[in-house]
């Protein structure tokens, strides 16, 4: 048995590294591989490595990341819309599991009614194991998913809720220590949902290092599970709970989203199955009857039940098959919360359940991991077919996103717009660019800006999202833009704007010469802690070439940073608006308020805060939703908007 650590690491790594290469071209889920690969390297197998205590650290840091990630993933929107849902589906992949599990614990394994009410536990609850498999298709905020994680969350207290409730039956306590449960989980709660938005958006507006931030989220993630751990509950749910109120605060397309799934899925999680298979000793089965037998029932039922249970709900829902398939595969796989189920109750100080119990669990979640990772996979795989859109790739919203650059104070942020803002199913979706003028192109202004591009393409590349950068020297800033965008097929320019300063001339200029949407930004706050969205337009807006363009870009901003929109607009465009996010953004919380005049914008600055995005829809001169108000709008802005985050958007003209 290898005990040195460097071996042990390296062992470790090649696993995680050939596992999925392997068993890709066999077309077999790498969760699967993982999980065979602790069994034959384990103690229990070839006896290669141990299963000390840095499997069992490293695992349970990995089961963290993935409750965590699975509150991150959720759009709250989809959240409010579809956990009705959520919770029916919960119900039934609790109590169909819950009372087949009682019955056959009780009468075919001959075990007493409380320990089959554990035993019934430890099949209701399910652990998002193949989270990660919806993540690579793209539908982590598919309804399904949102639905199967809102069950998973339900599921996985009451199981746990259960438990503590027959533990202290059995150890005789009294009716007060389960009030104090309970008191413990509300404070726990309200504490923190208090705390954690607000403490999480203090900082992330106050530092913007990168791995600062990153180590902060951790910190909460941790302290979330530790503190639900002392208040008597899973830290699992901790877990879920604090990604689930950080989920506004990280935006889906942005460099600490990447950073938090790289961090777990390149390593943590695989820690944890490959931990998992080195649990399971195949011989044990081999050798006694009865724990073959235990087993055989527990797979049996735990998987039956819950797909009685998918299909249970598939018909109430009217769904296909291929959401069928997901969502069980989604809830059928048993993992951190058996585990942590059968281990207390086997634990020498409560004593309901034995080590025979345990080596069947364990097989368990063998069987249901391989199932459940074969069901998600080709689940996600039609759903993900069914649903494609090949119309959503091509046309108004192809071409790259032209990020100028000026001010070394305005990379960062103009930088995570354009990555929300851009359209991520083309190849190098976003284009950086500074321009020098030609008779003052000193060496020192062309490395300054040479300088901030590469921090726009540092930034870009740690969203895993590729930028192309350029500095031009000429003797006209515009028409250096205007040739990036014809030679780069740029589809919209966005560039930074100073509400406070006296007189900005690049602005008008670039929106008389150039017909492509332009959009400009002055900001108070992060893009990432915006809160709401409210968007003016003038009437006959609809009526635009761009109109749908700027629609989609503002929702993909909405859509990142998970906040509310407000559209006020004139009652012939409402109608508009209201179809195209319901076809293409149905997660999305708008409300749709009617402005039958322009000028009425002055009233908004009321509704408008420091946490708000106001986005100010114009036109050019000429052009059907012009109106002669918008040319004194700067001053305007200056005066009554100087107190909020600004976007003015002029559409495309298609010219």
């Amino acid at each position: 048995m290898i005990k040195d650590p460097t071996w042990i690491f390296l062992v470790v790594l090649a696993v995680i590294l050939l596992a999925p290469i392997v068993l890709r071209r066999l077309r077999i889920p790498s969760i699967i591989g993982l999980i065979v690969a602790g069994i034959v390297l384990g103690e229990h197998g070839l006896g290669l490595i141990e299963r000390d205590r840095s499997f069992e650290i490293f695992g349970q840091v990995g089961i963290y990341l993935i409750m965590f990630m699975a509150g991150l993933g959720l759009n709250m929107g989809s959240v409010k819309r579809y956990g009705r849902e959520g919770v029916l589906f919960g119900v039934l992949t609790f109590l169909v599991p819950f009372f087949m599990g009682l019955v056959a614990s009780h009468w075919l394994l001959g075990l007493g009614w409380t320990t089959s009410m554990l035993m019934a536990c430890i099949f209701s609850s399910h652990t998002l194991v193949t989270y990660p498999v919806v993540q690579r298709y793209s539908l982590s905020r598919h309804p399904k998913v949102v639905v199967s994680v809102v069950a998973t969350a339900f599921t996985t207290f009451l199981s746990l809720l259960i438990l503590a409730v027959v533990i202290d039956m059995e150890e005789a306590r009294s009716v007060w220590d389960l009030v104090r449960l309970a008191l413990n989980i509300v404070l726990y709660g309200g504490a923190m949902l208090f705390c954690v938005p607000r403490v999480g958006r203090w900082f992330l507006r106050r530092y913007d290092e990168p791995v600062t931030q990153f180590i902060f989220m951790l910190l909460l993630l941790f302290l979330s599970a530790a503190l639900a751990r002392l208040a008597g509950i899973a830290p699992l749910l901790g877990a879920f709970l604090c990604g689930l109120l950080v989920n506004r605060l990280i935006p889906r397309m942005s460099p600490l989203m990447n950073r938090i799934e790289f961090f777990a899925n390149a390593f943590f999680v695989p820690y944890f199955l490959i931990g998992v298979g080195m649990l399971i000793d195949v011989h044990v089965f081999l050798s006694s009857q009865a724990i073959l037998w235990m087993a055989v029932v527990m797979v049996s039922v735990g998987l039956l039940s819950k797909w009685i249970a998918a299909a249970l709900h598939q018909g109430i829902m009217r769904a296909n098959s291929a959401t069928r398939l997901l969502t069980f595969g989604l809830s059928s796989a048993h993992s951190a919360g058996a585990l942590a189920i059968v281990m207390t109750a086997a634990a020498p100080e409560v004593g309901l359940l034995g080590d025979d119990a345990l080596d069947a669990t364990v097989m368990l979640i063998l069987f249901s991991c391989i199932v459940s990772s074969i069901a998600t996979d080709r689940g996600a795989r039609r759903l993900a077919i069914r649903e494609a859109r090949t119309e959503d790739n091509r046309g108004a919203y192809h071409g790259r996103c032209l990020t100028f650059y000026e001010k070394k104070d305005a990379v960062d942020d103009l930088t995570q717009l354009s990555i929300m803002l851009c359209n991520h199913d083309i190849p190098t979706p976003v284009m950086g660019l500074t321009v020098t003028f030609e008779d003052e192109a000193t060496e020192q202004q062309q490395h300054e800006a040479h300088s901030l591009l590469e921090r726009a393409r540092l930034l870009c590349t740690s969203a895993d999202v590729t930028m192309r950068i350029m500095s031009r020297v000429s003797n006209n800033v515009v028409s250096g833009i205007q040739h990036a965008t014809t030679e780069y097929e740029c589809g919209e320019v966005l560039l930074s704007y100073d509400v406070s300063a006296a007189q900005n001339s690049l602005l008008p200029k670039l929106v008389a010469a150039s017909s492509l949407e332009v959009v400009a930004y002055d900001n108070l706050v992060p893009p990432s802690t915006l809160r709401r969205i409210v968007v003016a337009m003038p009437q006959k807006a609809e009526l635009e070439v761009g109109f749908y363009k700027w629609v989609e870009h503002v929702c993909r901003v909405a859509a990142n940073i998970d906040a509310r929109m407000e559209f006020h607009a004139h009652a012939d465009t409402l109608p508009h608006l209201r179809s195209y996010l319901w076809q293409h953004h149905m997660s999305l919380r708008a409300e749709y308020h009617e402005m039958p005049l322009w000028t009425r914008i002055m009233s908004l600055q009321q509704r408008v805060g420091r946490d708000d995005l106001m986005v100010f829809v114009l036109s050019r001169p000429g052009f059907i939703s012009y109106r002669g108000a918008m040319s004194g709008l700067p001053l305007q802005l200056r005066r009554y908007f100087s107190h909020t985050n600004i976007m003015m958007i002029y559409p495309d003209q298609g010219q």
